[in-house]
Formats: structure tokens, sequence, C-alpha cells
């Protein structure tokens, strides 16, 4: 009983300090105030870092417990987009803090087919998404 106890402890503190960390990052390199100030909608910040926080909750539960939402295929399709537009930011994010893109430009002289490039990024990342959820057996993570 003790054992079951202190693993649930540390268990539960290390996630406390894991999912701090992650929202320190998305603090850090600022999502929330980059898509605020693109989007026009800095009043609706707060709205923004809840939505953040209530994710983050919601997807914690989803590994903790095992649920099914009966909301069909469209539902699926959008939170599918949501996620998927959530990481293209944090990427992008990442890499603008990093001045990935300027050092690349200009270490390799692509100066005018930059959006070719970010362009084609994309495009790799869309088709190996399609790849591995179209296609059966694509990726086996067993046979690896």
């Amino acid at each position: 009983m003790i054992r079951v106890l202190v693993s649930a402890i540390v268990g539960f503190g290390s996630g406390a300090v894991i999912s701090g960390a992650v929202f320190a990052f998305i603090a850090v390199i600022g999502i929330v105030q980059r898509i605020a100030q693109k989007t026009g909608t800095v009043r609706q910040i707060m709205l923004y870092e809840e939505a953040i926080i209530v994710g983050g909750i919601f997807g914690t539960l989803t590994m903790i417990f095992d649920f099914n939402l009966r909301a069909g295929n469209i539902v699926a399709v959008i939170l599918s987009f949501c996620i998927g537009v959530f990481f293209g930011v944090l990427a992008i994010s990442l890499a603008e803090v990093l001045n990935v893109i300027p050092i690349l430009s200009r270490r390799a002289n692509i100066y005018k087919t930059i959006q070719l490039l970010i362009l084609s990024i994309a495009i790799g990342k869309l088709l190996g998404s399609l790849l591995f959820f179209i296609i059966p057996g694509f990726f086996n993570p067993n046979n690896s």
C-alpha cells in the first residue's frame, strides 16, 4: 500500500514538473503573444491561455483514463486540424526564436526561394502524415 502511494505521489509530482516545463516553454517562445499579434486579437489573450491550459488538462486525462468520445468523424477531423495547427505554430515559433530560417537563408544563399523552402517543408509534413494515416500498415513500430 505504501509503495502504491509513493508511486502515485512521485508520478503526480513528475507530471506536474513536466507540464510546468512545457507550459513555460510555450510561454518563453511566445506562441500565444505571436498568435494574438498576427490575428489582431490581443484582447483575447487570456482566452488563448485558458484554451492551452484546458487542452493540456484534457490531453492528460486522455492518457490517464480510457474513454471514447462518440462525436463522429467531423469532430475528429476538426480536432485533428486544431492539433496540427498547434504543432505547426509551435514548430515555426521555435524556429523563429532560434532564427533558423534567417541563418539558413544566409548560409545557403537562398534569399529568393525561402518561401518555396518553407512550402516544401509543409508539403512534406502533409504528405508524411497522409501516408501514415491513410495507408494501412505504413508504419508498424513492432517491425522496426
